[in-house]
């Protein structure tokens, strides 16, 4: 087996990001909301997560978009709880640490917990 390396570059990103969603539409707790409730086009959403984490792992602002809008509208039609937020960062940090080592990767897996975190805040408090 060869020795991991940290992440380093897009193609790095993409690598990961598909082998992340292969686990994620195989989850019992949320495969279902990328599978049947969003129905997802991933070859559409993969080159645009790829060009999220590029951005905020990298520092090449690629990403344009809003990622709560969807998110928001996602929760609206299936209300996203603690446990769907948990089993994503679980699958994640899984996914990266198989794959990858080093300082961005460590920097990617802080990212995602406070993602999560944050996500999970504004999807249960909306009301604030």
């Amino acid at each position: 087996m060869q020795d991991k390396t940290d992440i380093s570059n897009r193609e790095d990103i993409d690598l990961f990001i598909r082998a992340f969603y292969e686990k994620v539409v195989k989850d019992e707790t949320i495969g279902i909301i990328f599978t049947d409730i969003v129905k997802m086009n991933w070859e559409k959403h993969i080159p645009l997560i790829t060009d999220f984490w590029e951005t905020i792992l990298l520092d090449n602002p690629v990403y344009k978009n809003n990622a709560m809008e969807a998110h928001y509208h996602l929760n609206s039609i299936f209300p996203l709880q603690k446990k769907h937020f948990e089993t994503w960062l679980m699958l994640f940090n899984i996914t990266i640490d198989n794959m990858y080592v080093g300082p961005i990767t460590e920097l990617a897996k802080k990212r995602a917990n406070g993602i999560a975190a944050v996500m999970e805040f504004k999807m249960n408090n909306t009301s604030l």
